[in-house]
């Protein structure tokens, strides 16, 4: 193989390089039991500011700037690397340098956590990939760059309009893929209905609707808040949870609250285990749900699947990661008494939620 296909031959593998992990960052993953991408880029950028970038201590008002600014840069090296354009004069020289930083940030990363698990967002979603095997894809990337700029001929006549205006071009159409929202919060029609009831009713904990069932049912409701505030008396000491935002009574009494994504299965499946739950004890605790403001057009769908028309809130995706926790995924379950937080499960994993776990918390 001569040296002009071998260059080519690299220009176009670090390319596709970043050209993927950039596409990476806009999406959700694949799309189930087919081979196409589930592209969503407010969702998956708001995911990888919290997940990646907050960590790392930038601020919630920087960090949405940073990240579209840097997977722009991605998109723009992947363009100009097959472009000839300044090419062994500003283009690798910038490409290695990007790749060095994050070879640094990732060593950071495994030193500073004492181990190798977790994704570390190089791929997004769309290909999970530990920090050491990404360190290790950055060095073979540096490697061939090196190479490449070795073996290629100094940079004739160029325009440097066309990496400027690759490069401004790419950032700003990722500002206008996925522009920034300023966080906003909605309600279900059923919150509001028990908010009104809780004034008169000292700590109802279920929404109710204005039905010939309610009249009928009240001397059952008045038994179980008796239940209820006898469970508070003999519950912990009285903690401020910080979840009152979303709900004014959530530290009175036991109260289980919910992060869920109105399109993730598993949410759907734990949800439909509460609601389970609620009807083998009649004494459980209230469910309230905070969904993420991702595809929330399915919402009733996923109550409909449940089987309750649960209270929730819709909050927008970055204070949604925000409040559910760092290092934590979902469905988010958190069983709370008096404020306290008694269990949190979260995830998929070894901390997933359980109906057995809960039903064993709750009355242990």
């Amino acid at each position: 193989m001569n040296t002009k296909n071998i260059s080519w031959t690299i220009r176009i593998v670090v390319a596709l390089l970043f050209i993927v992990s950039a596409i990476a960052k806009i999406s959700k993953g694949w799309i189930a039991d087919f081979p196409f991408i589930d592209f969503s880029p407010y969702f998956a950028i708001s995911t990888f500011e919290i997940k990646q970038l907050i960590t790392l201590g930038f601020s919630e008002a920087i960090a949405p700037y940073f990240s579209r600014i840097l997977i722009g840069i991605e998109f723009a090296l992947g363009f100009l690397l097959l472009n000839n354009n300044y090419l062994k004069k500003i283009t690798i020289p910038a490409t290695i340098s990007l790749l060095v930083i994050f070879i640094m940030h990732l060593s950071y990363v495994t030193i500073s956590t004492g181990g190798n698990t977790g994704n570390c967002g190089c791929f997004g979603e769309l290909i999970p990939m530990t920090p050491i095997e990404a360190i290790i894809k950055n060095i073979i990337a540096v490697g061939l760059l090196v190479w490449l700029w070795k073996i290629i001929e100094n940079d004739k006549k160029s325009n440097f309009w066309i990496l400027t205006t690759v490069t401004l071009g790419c950032i700003l159409g990722l500002f206008m893929i996925a522009p920034m929202k300023a966080a906003t919060t909605t309600s279900s029609a059923e919150t509001t209905i028990e908010g009104a009831l809780i004034d008169t009713i000292p700590h109802f904990q279920d929404t109710i609707k204005i039905t010939e069932t309610t009249v009928k049912d009240s001397a059952k409701v008045i038994i179980e808040n008796a239940v209820s505030e006898i469970k508070k008396v003999a519950g912990p000491k009285q903690a401020v949870s910080g979840y009152a935002e979303y709900y004014a009574d959530i530290d009175k009494g036991q109260k289980i609250l919910c992060f869920f994504v109105p399109g993730c299965e598993h949410c759907r499946e734990a949800a439909k285990d509460l609601v389970a739950l609620q009807k083998k004890h009649k004494d459980f605790p209230s469910v309230q749900i905070v969904f993420m403001d991702e595809e929330a057009e399915k919402i009733p769908d996923f109550l409909k699947y449940a089987g309750k028309q649960f209270p929730y809130k819709v909050i927008d995706v970055i204070p949604f990661w925000t409040k559910l926790g760092t290092g934590k995924d979902t469905p988010g379950i958190i069983y709370l008494h008096n404020g306290n937080v008694i269990k949190f499960f979260d995830g998929i994993a070894e901390n997933a939620f359980n109906s057995k776990a809960m039903e064993k918390v709750v009355y242990k």
